[in-house]
């Protein structure tokens, strides 16, 4: 019985288990710095998972250090992902730690920066050379092919800077007119530039006020570092430019609306596209090793509009968020709904199972306690009482019963007589104090009567019976329940379970603990 329950419930337990049988991808994503870039990034990779029900994200920033990127890379190699997304913070330091996730099977999007190796499963973001190259164009034409242009490069060593380094130098250089006075080194972060212009500034000295390092335009390679450059930079006329084109309070597309740059760049994030590629890659479906995102020039004419369209996708974004945190809790609420109903039909079931067991354990005990009985006074199990003489048969005067009948109504009552008597013991043999004298009693004898005619049945005296019909009771309480012998040799009357175990080993040949 406790077995058959034991069963019942591991059964529960794999049925509820079965209902989240679909496997979770594991994703992590290794970004090499934090900015609002790449929170707006991970804000549309999170939201891209409201499409997939078995992807978990994982986030670490390295805060523009390489040794704490590559240690948090090999964390999660050793965390045993299913996919991982990176941005290496430099070329050259960081894809090593790269190269030995994609040795170990694990497939590797890099996104935004590249590394030196053809070790990853697939590339996406905007082409970088290229929009240097087109910013570099846009600083010529609005100078008219003359003017001094100071360049704040982005992390050293770091793909984007590298890249949009070349295509602002090479569009530049179609205009003998224009001078690139100087390429300063920033980070990426606004303070870098305001440090690195006015260090420059320190190094040319007094010559500042001279037409030579006069700069009409600034090239900021993000839009963070122009800003930086122009509260820097103490000269009057000076334009401003950069790349990213983030839509928000204090972002390149207001500072293009306000004035305080010329132009930017959108360099797009499109998270979803990201975590679409993810997918794809894990799932097996068709997807490009070389993924390009499509930018766009900002300027005067087009931020209004761009501010407008922005604030209309980040009210989309929010009713977007609000309905799926509302599915999101109708679903955790059904999916309890049905766990609930599940262990409920189980639960009955087990009731249902269990109640069956119970009955027919009960019969069997009852048949197998006849059984025994019926060996214990030596009477044939299927042997029925025979029913008393009616009252027309009491009388000789009105029929004459024949020696025939006469047997046969002796045998039938002794037959009622027996199973009187096995009713009694059978119900009593749990008392330790039921006795002889209490059986006599009970049969409406003596116990020396009792004693007579037990023998004469049954060729056993009633104590005989008494301790026989225990045992054979233990012998089916052990083999049909999970009793233990000393909880069984309480149960049929005894006062000793070392006493009991003896008495049946004496009858059975067997130790009770065996069975």
């Amino acid at each position: 019985m406790r077995k058959t329950i034991l069963y019942l419930i591991g059964l529960l337990a794999f049925l509820t288990s079965c209902s989240n049988s679909e496997k979770t991808y594991r994703i992590a994503v290794s970004q090499c710095s934090e900015d609002i870039w790449r929170h707006k990034l991970n804000d549309e990779l999170k939201m891209g998972t409201y499409f997939y029900d078995n992807v978990e994200l994982s986030f670490a920033s390295a805060d523009d250090s390489d040794e704490k990127q590559i240690e948090q890379i090999n964390q999660f190699v050793s965390d045993g992902i299913d996919l991982l997304i990176v941005a290496p913070n430099q070329v050259a330091t960081v894809s090593p730690a790269i190269d030995k996730a994609f040795d170990k099977g694990i497939p590797v999007i890099v996104f935004d920066r590249k590394t030196n190796s053809e070790k990853y499963t697939a590339f996406i973001g905007a082409d970088n050379f290229e929009m240097g190259r087109l910013m570099g164009e846009y600083v010529a034409t609005q100078l008219k092919g003359k003017g001094h242009v100071l360049e704040i490069m982005g992390l050293k060593g770091s793909s984007p800077a590298i890249e949009r380094h070349n295509g602002f130098v090479k569009a530049i250089s179609s205009y003998p007119g224009i001078t690139l006075v100087a390429s300063l080194q920033g980070d990426w972060t606004e303070e870098s530039a305001v440090k690195a212009v006015k260090e420059w500034q320190q190094t040319v000295g007094g010559d500042l006020k001279s037409p030579t390092y006069r700069i009409d335009f600034v090239f900021g390679q993000n839009d963070r570092m122009a800003v930086g450059a122009s509260k820097a930079l103490s000269q009057s006329g000076t334009k401003y430019c950069g790349i990213d084109g983030l839509p928000g309070e204090g972002n390149g597309i207001e500072c293009v609306r306000d004035s305080v740059l010329e132009a930017s760049y959108i360099y797009p994030t499109h998270g979803d596209e990201v975590l679409q590629l993810a997918m794809n890659i894990l799932e097996g479906k068709p997807y490009e090793k070389d993924n390009r995102l499509m930018a766009s020039l900002v300027t005067k004419d087009n931020a209004n509009v761009l501010l407008l369209q922005n604030e209309e996708l980040v009210r989309q974004s929010h009713n977007v968020d609000l309905l799926h945190a509302q599915a999101d809790n109708y679903l955790h609420e059904l999916n309890y709904q049905r766990i609930i109903t599940l262990f409920l039909a189980i639960i009955i079931f087990i009731i249902v199972i269990s109640g069956m067991i119970i009955v027919s354990n009960m019969r069997r005990r009852h048949r197998l306690e006849r059984q025994a009985f019926s060996m214990v006074v030596n009477v044939p199990e299927s042997e029925e009482p025979v029913e008393k003489p009616s009252a027309q048969e009491d009388h000789p005067h009105i029929t004459k019963v024949t020696p025939e009948e006469q047997t046969h109504l002796e045998a039938g009552a002794d037959a009622r007589f027996l199973e009187k008597l096995r009713s009694r013991v059978q119900e009593q043999m749990g008392d330790s104090d039921f006795s002889v004298e209490t059986l006599a009693e009970q049969m409406g004898v003596s116990r020396v009567q009792l004693y007579r005619k037990v023998k004469t049945l049954t060729g056993r005296t009633p104590v005989d019976i008494i301790r026989l019909s225990r045992l054979n009771r233990s012998k089916v309480l052990l083999e049909t329940t999970d009793k233990n012998v000393s909880e069984v040799a309480y149960e049929v009357g005894f006062t000793a379970p070392s006493y009991f175990t003896k008495c049946f080993k004496d009858e059975f040949g067997i130790s009770p603990s065996d069975l």
